[in-house]
């Protein structure tokens, strides 16, 4: 099995995350591939020739891009072996709403909240603390967001949000916090105390230093551009 499933990722990427916690939960057994994103492997670039990003998922020398995309579709071939979606079209459909949700509005409305100045950063600060009031209030009184069953949205949110929470460290921002969403924590605390969940997290030491080092480029390179 090992051999007909490779997963093409970065060890730091929580949408590379996603996917290995996804096969984990299935009981699959896989061949994993750290890419070194400066220096991309031809096998990622053949596999992924037209976004050229991890992670991608080989499956019997079949390639498939985009983590919610890859999801969906290990969920679909091994759908017997504790299936992430649920089962009525109106769970499937609210699920991929949700996972979506957090992909095009979350991560980016928090990216803009972190890294804006003035007026445009104080939108985004709102319209992120209202994003997540409304991640709030659809976990509230369930055990996951599908309900019973830690599934989908749970893998799709969980590790964007702790992505956000080392970001948050290393941009000294209190925007996410447990008084203001205490669900969103409580759910995440108990995530995190999950042995699989927690084997697919990287050292927290290490992600906070890693990101906080791209942050530092990233902002000497905008320096280095504004002067020239």
């Amino acid at each position: 099995m090992a051999k007909e499933i490779k997963l093409l990722g970065t060890w730091a990427s929580p949408f590379s995350h996603r996917i290995e916690l996804a096969l984990k939960l299935k009981g699959l057994q896989f061949q994993y591939l750290e890419e070194d994103l400066s220096n991309k492997s031809q096998l990622l670039l053949q596999s992924n020739p037209v976004h050229k990003k991890i992670p991608v998922l080989i499956h019997n020398g079949n390639p498939i891009s985009e983590s919610l995309l890859i999801m969906e579709y290990i969920d679909e071939t091994w759908q017997h072996q504790n299936p992430l979606l649920p089962k009525d079209p109106y769970g499937r459909a609210a699920a991929r709403f949700w996972a979506k949700f957090i992909d095009e509005k979350v991560l980016w409305t928090a990216f803009k909240a972190y890294n804006d100045k003035g007026k445009e950063q104080e939108d985004a600060i709102e319209e992120f603390s209202q994003q997540l009031k409304f991640l709030e209030e659809e976990l509230k009184g369930k055990e996951y967001f599908g309900g019973e069953r830690f599934g989908f949205v749970d893998i799709a949110s969980f590790f964007i949000l702790q992505f956000l929470r080392v970001l948050q460290e290393v941009k000294e921002a209190e925007l996410m916090t447990e008084e203001k969403y205490p669900v969103l924590f409580e759910w995440m605390e108990k995530l995190q105390g999950n042995e699989v969940v927690a084997g697919c997290l990287p050292p927290r030491e290490k992600h906070v230093a890693y990101v906080r080092a791209r942050r530092a480029a990233a902002e000497e390179a905008a320096s280095k551009t504004k002067a020239a």
